[in-house]
């Protein structure tokens, strides 16, 4: 197995083989990305397949002073956030504002439900917000961007972003707390 520079050379001299290694190594990691930013596993297939054109094309651009996968995991979160846009009607969401970053410390979910939860499971959960509050839940939490950035590229004022986060954590909050319920009084009987 090559290392990520020497893979990238293989892959800059069209070295089909090299391409084939480099898609296998990344693929399935970025498919779990592009499954945060979307409802349906085909939008999935596409942003996957579109993320991975856009790091052949750019691959000549690749510096070896970061990890190939951050470079390509950015490139997929990209082409998902640009997805998103293509796909979704902007609205102005001016009027949801409400005081963001409310959820205080007394409101946090015990972390024993949270244990009780699988990681598919709370994906799933995150995967049933409406699509503003999932993007802007993925970039904040999980991507770890700001919400300057994220008005930024989602179009939406840092306010707006600060309020979708606020909300979709109440929301999962709420689903999460119901679900921990469902399986206390299942585990009852």
């Amino acid at each position: 197995m090559l290392k990520d520079e020497d893979l990238v050379n293989e892959c800059l001299k069209n070295n089909t083989k090299a391409q084939e290694q480099l898609y296998k190594r990344f693929a399935s990691k970025m498919y779990g990305i592009c499954l945060r930013f979307v409802r349906y596993r085909i939008e999935a297939d596409d942003i996957l397949q579109d993320g991975f054109v856009k790091v052949f094309e750019n691959l000549k651009y690749f510096r070896a002073d970061g990890s190939l996968e951050g470079w390509i995991k950015r490139i997929m979160v990209n082409t998902a956030i640009n997805y998103y846009n293509k796909n979704t009607v902007q609205q102005d969401n001016e009027t949801d504002i409400d005081s963001p970053g409310s959820m205080g410390q007394n409101e946090l979910i015990d972390e024993n439900i949270i244990s009780h939860i699988s990681r598919n499971e709370l994906l799933e959960i995150i995967n049933e917000l409406a699509d503003g509050y999932r993007m802007v839940f993925n970039l904040y939490v999980i991507d770890g961007y700001n919400h300057k950035e994220i008005g930024e590229i989602m179009n939406i004022s840092e306010n707006t972003s600060k309020s979708q986060l606020s909300r979709a954590r109440k929301i999962l909050q709420e689903k999460i707390l119901k679900r921990s319920e469902i399986l206390a009084d299942y585990k009852t009987y």
